[in-house]
């Protein structure tokens, strides 16, 4: 499976965006054996549970019309009431039924392909009416494969139907002595089990069907190296990728930082605009380390956080501004302000002996 102009097999999965563009043109992995073979079932499953409802409603109807036949009259002027009676009549018999194959109709198309609207399919395009192109078409993998399939579903199913009636025939001569409702409940049982074996072998088929276009569609979807390289590219080169990645990172790093907090020593403030938060481990640490810092609202949290796990804030404008702009994220602080730093750690080492002493 080459790609044209490249001489690359398409050997690579396909990504999410490739699948997500192939989406919006319509070209989803689809069996149209699934709706047939839901439809059916549904179909056999409503009429078994509704067949005496059913029935009721049709006698009825027909006694209506068998005892008025002297008052009907079939003329222009009472067609109309007539056939909206009638078609009235005949949605209270087949309205169930019909609500429940159309429900479970679109039901199987969601499942398979979920919501979906495009027109890229309808699209009139002019291979689509080139005559050459349709001849193709006729005899195309696709439509061979479609044709074998339409012949083997039809096969199995004639060989079941002659099956059930071979079977049934020392059945039908005792019929000649029979009512008319026996016969009607002899075909209709015998109807049953014929459309009950072909949608189970229609089922089977259906999964196989949908398993193989998935398969298919999968293939077809499938990239080749160059192409990955080619779609990396053009997603890393878009402004607003860019941007939306900077933005989570930058968040990311954020939570972070404020988890850092709750282990600092205390926290330097400006004391409103600036909030640094320092650790210092003697066992583990060369010098004091800026565990969070920030400006503004983020000053903000960062002292509420403090706040809520018992961390000191230290006002000190100066040290604060110095700390700010010369010190990163889990770097150690400069020389030059070891003592001003000592100095506010000694206080806040002092204030909790206090504290613990008390």
């Amino acid at each position: 499976m080459a790609e044209e102009g490249s001489g690359q097999e398409k050997t690579e999965d396909p990504t999410s965006r490739r699948l997500q563009e192939a989406r919006k043109k319509g070209d989803v992995a689809k069996s149209m054996e699934v709706p047939s073979a839901a439809v059916l079932f549904a179909g056999l499953l409503t009429l078994f549970v509704l067949s005496g409802y059913m029935l009721e409603r049709i006698g009825a109807i027909v006694r209506h019309y068998l005892g008025n036949l002297d008052t009907i009259t079939i003329q222009p002027g009472s067609m109309t009431a007539l056939s909206r009676e009638s078609m009235l009549a005949m949605l209270e018999v087949l309205g169930p039924l019909m609500a429940v194959v159309f429900l479970v109709a679109l039901i199987a198309n969601y499942a398979q392909v979920g919501v979906l609207f495009s027109t890229e399919k309808i699209t009139p395009k002019f291979d689509k009416i080139d005559p050459l192109k349709g001849f193709a078409r006729l005899f195309s993998k696709q439509a061979v494969a479609n044709m074998i399939k339409s012949f083997a579903k039809l096969g199995i199913i004639g060989y079941i139907a002659y099956s059930e009636v071979r079977d049934a025939l020392p059945e039908i001569l005792p019929l000649i002595d029979k009512e008319p409702v026996a016969i009607l409940l002899f075909i209709a049982d015998v109807s049953y089990w014929i459309f009950l074996k072909c949608a189970m072998i229609i089922a089977l088929l259906a999964a196989a069907d949908y398993a193989f276009q998935r398969w298919q569609f999968t293939e077809k979807m499938k990239m080749t190296k160059q192409e990955l390289k080619d779609e990396a590219k053009q997603s890393e080169g878009d402004p607003h990728v860019k941007g939306r990645i900077r933005s989570i990172q930058m968040e990311m790093a954020r939570k972070r930082m404020m988890a850092e907090v709750p282990k600092a020593d205390v926290v330097i403030t400006n004391p409103t605009h600036l909030a640094i938060a320092l650790k210092y481990d003697v066992m583990s640490m060369g010098a004091p380390t800026v565990l969070a810092k920030g400006a503004g609202v983020i000053a903000q949290r960062i002292k509420e956080i403090a706040k809520e796990h018992g961390v000191p804030l230290v006002e000190d404008k100066p040290l604060a501004q110095a700390l700010y702009k010369a010190v990163g994220l889990n770097e150690s602080i400069p020389e030059n302000l070891f003592q001003a730093v000592a100095e506010v750690l000694a206080y806040v080492y002092g204030s909790k002996k206090k504290k613990n002493a008390a």
